[in-house]
């Protein structure tokens, strides 16, 4: 077998033979697998630094907008007593999640964005992820906004809580960011894109009901 580069910038070429590969009556499964598994990481390491570096350049325009899924929170959906303003009947972050909320505050120090608004749902993990990364750098702290509740256990409220969203944000010209934390369901139906607990994706807002651009993802 022939030297195969394995440095970052030889990730073009590593594509280049999976796929040469792959289409070669030659290319036993074997070779198949140790291409797959050299190339394989190179794109789980290049494709964060990408988007991370459209994000904070987005960041930096008049009018930027990022919706945050609340940081990891074990679980899925709520307990079926779960109440709004009882914490002990909701999921709630757990030790990494806290962390994660608590970096993503001091990566937009680090980076110098200006954050001029946040604002949250009302569900605990939500409000503790406002509140950790960004409750102590904005003026008048998280506020709650029905707009970006959850409405996993409630599918009927989708389109009409979606368009209120959809029209809070579309108001938002800055100056500064407006820093959104809500839920996986809603972030999809804003912008049929899905997201890992703590990530950020910075959108822009078009007319009528078409989905958000997403311009760049904030990694947690």
């Amino acid at each position: 077998m022939r030297h195969i580069d394995l440095s970052a910038s030889g990730a073009p070429r590593r594509l280049h033979d999976v796929f040469r590969c792959a289409s070669a009556p030659g290319c036993d499964a074997s070779r198949r697998l140790f291409l797959g598994a050299c190339f394989l990481p190179t794109v789980a390491f290049l494709r964060p630094a990408r988007a991370d570096a459209a994000a904070w350049n987005a960041l930096r325009e008049p009018g930027a907008i990022v919706l945050f899924r609340h940081a990891t929170a074990p679980g899925v959906g709520d307990p079926v007593d779960m109440r709004l303003g009882d914490c002990a009947t909701q999921r709630n972050l757990d030790d990494r999640g806290r962390a994660q909320a608590r970096r993503l505050g001091e990566r937009f120090e680090a980076e110098g964005i200006q954050v001029a608004r946040v604002l949250s749902s009302r569900w605990c993990r939500a409000r503790d992820t406002a509140r950790l990364a960004f409750g102590d750098r904005v003026a008048g702290g998280v506020r709650d906004e029905p707009a970006f509740d959850s409405f996993f256990a409630r599918r009927s409220g989708r389109d009409p809580q979606t368009d209120q969203a959809r029209m809070l944000l579309r108001q938002w010209k800055g100056p500064g960011v407006l820093v959104v934390v809500t839920h996986q369901v809603n972030i999809q139906a804003l912008t049929n894109e899905s997201t890992t607990s703590g990530e950020g994706l910075v959108v822009r807002v078009g007319e009528g009901s078409a989905p958000l651009q997403v311009l760049g993802r904030v990694l947690p």
